[in-house]
């Protein structure tokens, strides 16, 4: 109370976490508390002064102002001079989503002794499975990098989502650890799961299983182009281990390939039968299995089965098998 909470940034799952922090805060405080919203592109000194303003029912109110990079120029002086003094039963949160649009604002509220800046940054790559990670830990439990990482790969990187399975799987197994098991039992059947599995195993020179799931997929309604993205991904991955640094830390070595730590250990075991020459003729068949499927080719499963075993077969070769 008697604060500013700025919210910046363009994630906006971590912007509405905020706001809801600060508001379950003020009901803490006083659950008899009013709430209000407003649009920044509607503010002005009268409406702040109308949000702000004490009621017949409460004189503690939140008032949250969304949209602030939308602020009119006319209302700047207004709002900082509040925020220069806010009322002691009011907290005011401010938020806006990132980007260079009304940055002059928000220079002039960062130097405001009552506003504290509350930041969000979009998260990319490699830090999806520790999100997941830390929204585990945040519901009291645990969850291992290899589980972290498929749930990403079954969900996609939708935090919003990521972070409602991270909260239905601690929900299931209360102080448990969660591992690969717990996370495929209740999204092993998603698409993009289910593609990978299909590369792994083909990569790993396991045919039969590599058609097996394959075949589960397709049943299944999994897209042909996700499976082939697997393959891409799958391929691209075998590539940048292969001509990595030796003798390099493993946290290095993962930024260098760009997997999470744990995926190392997959990929070392794939590439003990792997040559340069056969992840460049694996490069290009995943490539014609590419255009085939996304337009010229009339039979997906002939060109996806015809991928996964030449695929397996490259392998095999190596391994002498």
């Amino acid at each position: 109370m008697g604060h500013v909470t700025l919210v910046t940034g363009p994630e906006e799952f971590f912007n509405e976490r905020t706001v809801t922090g600060v508001r379950a805060a003020v009901r803490s405080h006083d659950s008899e508390a009013e709430f209000s919203e407003a649009q920044g592109n509607d503010l002005t000194l009268a409406t702040l002064g109308e949000l702000a303003a004490p009621s017949l029912f409460s004189t503690t109110r939140c008032v949250v102002v969304r949209g602030l990079e939308n602020l009119p120029e006319e209302s700047v002086a207004g709002l900082l001079d509040y925020a220069s003094a806010p009322a002691d039963d009011i907290a005011l949160v401010l938020v806006h989503g990132g980007g260079q649009k009304g940055s002059g604002v928000l220079n002039k509220l960062r130097k405001l002794g009552p506003v504290t800046e509350v930041k969000s940054a979009s998260i990319k790559g490699a830090e999806y499975p520790r999100f997941v990670s830390s929204e585990v830990r945040s519901n009291g439990s645990r969850i291992d990098d290899e589980a972290a990482d498929f749930l990403v790969q079954a969900i996609g990187q939708d935090i919003r989502s990521l972070a409602a399975a991270a909260h239905q799987l601690v929900n299931d197994f209360p102080g448990e650890t969660l591992a690969s098991d717990k996370v495929k039992r209740y999204f092993g059947g998603r698409a993009e799961a289910k593609s990978f599995a299909v590369a792994d195993n083909a990569f790993f020179g396991r045919r039969a299983q590599a058609l097996e799931e394959l075949r589960w997929a397709l049943d299944g309604g999994t897209a042909p182009v996700l499976i082939t993205s697997a393959f891409a991904s799958g391929v691209r991955g075998l590539a940048r281990y292969v001509s990595a640094p030796r003798g390099i830390r493993e946290a290095d070595l993962a930024r260098e390939v760009g997997v999470p730590p744990w995926k190392l250990r997959t990929l070392r075991d794939q590439s003990r039968a792997w040559t340069s020459q056969g992840l460049g003729e694996a490069i290009r068949a995943v490539a014609r299995a590419d255009a085939d499927i996304k337009g010229a080719a009339h039979d997906a499963a002939y060109t996806l089965e015809r991928l996964v075993l030449t695929v397996a077969a490259l392998r095999e070769q190596r391994s002498g098998r």
